[in-house]
């Protein structure tokens, strides 16, 4: 199984022409009967070796942040990353595999984190004290978060793995929020206004996933799969806030005005998701709009098969919206702006079967 990346770089190398790749998509889109472009593609796994590598590879490196430990808590942290960085070196920048590429990563940026922490779990006490201010803490969060977001930049710049990006870019996001609630003050904040942050650190994540989205409209290289990680960050970040600041979180039921309004605002958020052909945030939304169905059947009386109900419902819409996804999406794409057509994937007719 290969990714548009990977037939992108064959292109590149010579191994086949524009022609011959181009030719490849319309017969598999034709197959199909969809566009390649709304298929949200993304590489993960091509064979049963990454999951036989990315196993040895979890293994390997539970074990040294066992031995790590073993010396010194920061160790733990410090040989995760060293370790998945040299294997990097190998399974991401000279095999290409998808997944333990992931994992690798994941591993690398957690280690530095890890090592940070560790270093001020061991020496917190001598250097700020028994109690040491709340604003002083959130400014060394910030700072762990802001040193996690460099590591994050240098393995990028050295392996180039998509999910990078969303890795780095939920850093920088905790290290604004951390500095934020520093100067205001962490006595002086609320969970409102800790929602309202995260929410708009959302929205940032997610202007910033459809500038890579924007800039590779066909989705054929490898910053349609960027946008694709970066999506998936940003839409429980918009997702989650904005159904606690309605209300839906703060206690086991929700009158039918709050069950109206959590299915108005997912039926928002399906028009979202065709315009810019990702699916993200119809997946982050999908529990608050199953508990608000679920709310409805039982205000109407259907107490007994409220759930059984609700999964019908909501599961035949998906199934439909998946079936009819291209027609969908070209109707909502046709009433947006010119300005907003041009920056979204672009639309492609459903190829009909003989």
């Amino acid at each position: 199984m290969y990714s548009e990346s990977d037939l992108t770089a064959a292109v590149v190398a010579g191994a086949i022409s524009a022609e011959a790749a181009q030719a490849l998509r319309d017969h598999v889109a034709a197959g199909q009967h969809a566009p390649a472009v709304d298929e949200e593609h993304f590489r993960l796994i091509t064979g049963f070796n990454d999951i036989f590598v990315s196993i040895a590879a979890v293994i390997l490196l539970v074990a040294m942040a066992w031995i790590g430990a073993s010396i010194a808590t920061p160790m733990a942290g410090v040989l995760i990353a060293a370790s998945a960085w040299g294997l990097a070196e190998y399974f991401t920048r000279r095999r290409r595999m998808a997944l333990p590429s992931i994992i690798l990563l994941l591993a690398f940026v957690g280690g530095v984190a890890a090592a940070q922490i560790g270093l001020l779990v061991d020496n917190g006490e001598a250097w700020f004290g028994t109690n040491p201010d709340k604003r002083l803490t959130t400014v060394i969060i910030a700072g762990v978060a802001l040193v996690t977001t460099a590591a994050a930049f240098l393995h990028w710049r050295r392996f180039m793995v998509p999910i990078t990006i969303a890795a780095g870019t939920a850093a920088a996001v905790a290290t604004i929020i951390g500095l934020i609630v520093a100067a205001i003050g962490p006595d002086n904040i609320d969970k409102t206004v800790i929602l309202s942050l995260v929410l708009v650190g959302g929205i940032g994540v997610f202007a910033f996933a459809m500038n890579w989205d924007r800039s590779d409209r066909t989705r054929q290289t490898r910053r349609s799969d960027v946008a694709f990680w970066l999506h998936l960050l940003a839409a429980p970040m918009i997702a989650h806030p904005l159904f606690s600041l309605l209300g839906v979180n703060d206690s086991g039921t929700i009158g039918m005005g709050g069950a109206v309004g959590v299915l108005g605002l997912y039926l928002l958020f399906g028009v979202i998701a065709l315009a810019v052909d990702r699916r993200a945030l119809l997946v982050s939304a999908l529990a608050y709009v199953l508990f608000a169905l679920t709310q409805l059947f039982r205000e109407f009386g259907a107490v007994e098969l409220n759930i059984a109900l609700t999964a019908l419902v909501i599961g035949s819409a998906l199934l439909l919206l998946s079936a009819f996804w291209q027609n969908a999406r070209s109707i909502v794409v046709g009433i947006l702006p010119d300005g907003v057509r041009s920056m979204v994937p672009v639309t492609g007719q459903v190829t009909q079967s003989a």
